[in-house]
């Protein structure tokens, strides 16, 4: 199991690196989207549709990015990009994601809802999926090691998420709903991404990061939001009965199992990025 899961781990790695350094913009936009029809598998998984309906999920959800690459072009990095036409796409995705993962999912991980019904779970799916997926192209106008950092993050908390429960924890942080997880753990999370986010600030200097008790605020803020956006898919999984999305990476579930923390981090950071060029 452990050779699985590092095997999978490297080629996921490489193929993230290559595709990074090696495709155009819209290229990588295009990888996306063809990905996006796997998300859209396993987010229908989650809804507990019929395999039949899985399946046209993840077509219509390709075919919707499809779309969005080649109206607005400009906006994902093709001839003509601009962080202002970025933004006029992307305002429609981030802000409805903000008002989610800030203002609704503390509730519905406090009452644990369910998505009792089809149109729920495709309005939820809108507002998670869609803006991660824009995301992670818009990002890439930042340059791959900019985004490699940003995903980094991410890895950073949970990483230290891990080290510090398995040392101090022993008071759990929502049992009912992911059981691993301790409070332990999260406090690790926050001081491995503060330390790694002033060690980025100091040895890569760039404008787009706040200074001081300000970035402070930012880090502990996303980590924060890494936290409940894995929390949030624990719960979904535990109410469709799944252990993971899906099985298609050996040894780490599926595509939605890996990028479940950047779901409620990446819209953010790029909304933050966006705005200020209005």
């Amino acid at each position: 199991m452990l050779k699985t899961r590092v095997i999978t781990a490297l080629s996921l790695l490489f193929g993230l690196l290559a595709a990074l350094f090696f495709l155009p913009p819209l290229g990588w936009a295009w990888l996306l989207a063809v990905l996006s029809a796997v998300v859209g598998w396993e987010w229908g998984a989650l809804m507990r549709l019929s395999r039949q309906r899985c399946y046209a999920l993840g077509g219509a959800l390709f075919i919707l990015c499809a779309l969005l690459i080649v109206g607005y072009p400009a906006a994902l990095g093709g001839d003509g990009w601009s962080e202002a036409h970025a933004w006029q796409l992307g305002r429609w995705f981030y802000i409805p994601a903000l008002i989610f993962w800030v203002i609704v999912l503390p509730a519905w991980l406090r009452y644990r809802w369910p998505m009792a019904h089809p149109v729920l779970g495709l309005a939820v799916g809108a507002v998670v999926v869609l803006p991660t997926l824009l995301a992670f192209v818009q990002l890439r106008q930042l340059g791959p090691w900019m985004l490699i950092a940003i995903l980094a993050l991410v890895w950073a908390a949970d990483i230290a998420a891990y080290f510090a429960g398995r040392a101090f924890g022993k008071r759990k942080l929502a049992p009912s709903i992911s059981p691993g997880k301790t409070w332990a753990g999260a406090v690790g999370a926050v001081l491995g991404v503060l330390v790694y986010g002033f060690a980025v600030a100091t040895v890569w200097p760039t404008p787009l990061l706040p200074q001081g008790a300000h970035l402070a605020l930012l880090l502990v803020t996303l980590t924060v939001l890494s936290i409940v956006g894995d929390l949030f898919e624990s719960l979904l999984k535990r109410q469709a009965g799944l252990k993971d999305s899906s099985n298609i990476l050996p040894g780490h579930g599926g595509l939605l199992d890996r990028i479940d923390s950047q779901t409620s981090t990446l819209p953010l950071v790029t909304l933050l990025w966006l705005y200020p060029s209005v």
